[in-house]
């Protein structure tokens, strides 16, 4: 299309979660809004991330629960793994999702432009690249949304057979028999999970003294340990010496700090995600950009330079998570609008992984609030004992509560719930609510669980903060 010199209310640079949400929040409270995308529109998140990672995921449940069938009764045989067929099914679900997304902004009146996106002085964006190369747009706001692409590390060469990151990981169409997996962070142990239950034997290298680093330590234990009796390997303070491929281009050795040599077929990269910044502000603007190349911003998602925000992964300080950049659209379109807005608060939003166990929080861990000084109550409930756990066969994890001690020494304000075991990615939403919310448990627990239910054991949780727990003391 031609329309340089074209003019919109707002110009997003970038289709991700955080993009195609500022354009949506914005298009319906009547702006008119162009989206600058170099490729679909759903970002990493759609086509290279959250959602095939956690398609993968589902293909590894469902293996797990057939092998599983002959405690209910259910004699299915020995299952196999047709790893292309699953494979075709995520690309189902993905485009599925895709054309949903492009035809909810069509239905806005969302103009999308295809190429890279430049902000120029005075709210110009020039489009490179893409099928409307040479373009050039305005917007009376700007929001600048790039996104992230995989970290890699030096000495391991992505060649996307023998070295891989979730890019590449996520388009593979078989089950490697080994892999070491680079990083135990969120990504890193739900791939790790996921090729295990698959029948790969996985290594984890981690170059901190625990996977789920960020994560409260009880919760990481308890996935560790699940690891360990699935026969996943862990090295925690092990760095990466070194990798020698093999002579046929399928897979090498990898040297580690710790002495051994791990002799795989593939290796996954999975230590982060970098902004991706680069040719994204032209000279002549007061947007800083730091020296990891993340984009500085305040509370409301403003830059310095008036009229432009900046949302999602590209920018300095946040958890890089789509929900995040969901959040932080919605406050830069009402600041935009000049409406009371709420800034997102970072240390509280909710955090979900995939493993097996699953594990999802929010707000602060037991230690995060030691370290802080503070004075706090900490409750324990495992899994073991919920009905609902026992009746599904999953009994794995526990849910634990932080709260601040009172003078008289009961629970008052609720600092952080952590949860690892079955579900519990579906059950944080009443955690989020009480941190949020800075509830205290006498108040949380006048809530009724349904019987029987996984959510049971956060409500007995938070109930044996008041004193007066019926199964937990």
């Amino acid at each position: 299309m031609t329309t340089t010199g074209a003019q919109f209310d707002v110009v997003v640079i970038g289709g991700g979660p955080g993009g195609y949400a500022t354009a949506l929040y914005g298009a319906a409270a009547g702006l008119s809004i162009a989206i600058v995308e170099r490729d679909k529109v759903g970002g990493t998140c759609l086509h290279r991330g959250c959602v095939p990672a956690k398609e993968f995921l589902e293909t590894a449940s469902v293996y797990r629960t057939v092998r599983g069938s002959s405690e209910f009764g259910i004699e299915a045989g020995e299952p196999t793994v047709d790893f292309s067929v699953s494979q075709a099914r995520k690309n189902a679900v993905v485009d599925r999702l895709f054309r949903g997304l492009s035809g909810l902004l069509k239905g806005r009146k969302v103009t999308v432009f295809h190429g890279n996106g430049t902000l120029l002085r005075g709210h110009r964006v020039r489009i490179s690249e893409g099928a409307d190369a040479g373009n050039e747009i305005v917007g009376r706001a700007i929001v600048l949304a790039a996104g992230s692409v995989p970290r890699t590390l030096p000495g391991l060469p992505v060649d996307g057979r023998s070295v891989v990151t979730s890019d590449e990981f996520l388009d593979l169409d078989r089950i490697p028999e080994s892999v070491a997996v680079v990083g135990g962070g969120a990504i890193g142990c739900e791939f790790a999970s996921l090729l295990s239950d698959l029948g790969s034997q996985v290594s984890v290298v981690e170059a901190l003294p625990s996977i789920l680093s960020g994560c409260d330590a009880d919760v990481a234990a308890v996935v560790h340990r699940s690891f360990r009796k699935r026969g996943i390997d862990v090295h925690l303070g092990t760095q990466i010496e070194g990798f020698v491929p093999r002579p046929n281009g399928t897979g090498g050795v990898l040297h580690l700090s710790d002495g051994p040599e791990i002799d795989v077929d593939m290796v996954v990269i999975s230590v982060g995600r970098r902004p991706r910044s680069e040719g994204l502000v032209a000279e002549g603007t007061a947007v800083v950009i730091d020296d990891r190349g993340f984009v500085v911003s305040d509370r409301y998602q403003r830059t310095h330079e008036p009229g432009v925000w900046a949302v999602g992964d590209i920018v300095a300080g946040t958890p890089q998570l789509a929900h995040v950049g969901f959040a932080e659209a919605i406050v830069a379109v009402q600041c935009m609008l000049g409406e009371r807005t709420t800034p997102v608060d970072y240390e509280r939003v909710p955090w979900a992984i995939y493993c097996h166990p699953e594990v999802a929080f929010a707000g602060l861990t037991e230690e995060h609030a030691r370290s802080r000084g503070l004075d706090i109550v900490v409750k324990k409930d495992p899994f073991g004992g919920n009905s609902r756990a026992q009746i599904l066969g999953d009994t794995e994890g526990l849910v634990k509560v932080v709260a601040e001690r009172a003078p008289d020494g009961s629970a008052r304000r609720i600092l952080g719930v952590h949860m690892v075991g079955p579900w519990v990615t579906e059950q944080i939403g009443a955690g989020y609510l009480a941190v949020n919310w800075e509830a205290t448990p006498l108040e949380v627990a006048q809530f009724i669980q349904p019987h029987p239910s996984l959510s049971e054991t956060f409500g007995e949780t938070v109930l044996a903060l008041t004193g007066r727990g019926l199964h937990v003391g």
